[in-house]
């Protein structure tokens, strides 16, 4: 059973940063982060696979930046200029292909809040 443990959330003020991590306890072909706002289905942030392409939600583009570190099984979500509308609860994910089939992992959440 792989183990995802995010941290970096928190309370900032409109126009800041925060920086996540997540830390798998094994090795994926796609690593990302979702959120989830109250009352709303969780949606995609970013992803990014193991060669480094990353793919964003139109809403973070240009703000947020995901990035990984192979050799430590760990992704991070550098978001900038962060809105109201950012405000959610961040999930990690760890997406890994097998013959099995698809199987996605999820880390327990982080909250990040954006207000005055």
């Amino acid at each position: 059973q792989v183990q995802l443990v995010e941290s970096g959330g928190g309370l900032v003020q409109p126009g800041g940063s925060l920086r996540l991590s997540c830390a798998a306890s094994g090795s994926g072909f796609r690593m990302g982060w979702y959120r989830q706002a109250p009352g709303k289905e969780r949606e995609l942030v970013a992803t990014i696979t193991r060669d480094g392409a990353p793919n964003y939600a139109d809403s973070v583009k240009g703000r947020f930046t995901i990035s990984r570190d192979n050799a430590k099984n760990t992704v991070y979500l550098q978001m900038n200029g962060l809105k109201a509308e950012d405000t959610a609860v961040y999930y990690c994910n760890l997406r890994i292909f097998s013959t099995s089939g698809i199987s996605d992992y999820w880390g327990q959440g982080t909250q990040v809040t954006v207000s005055p």
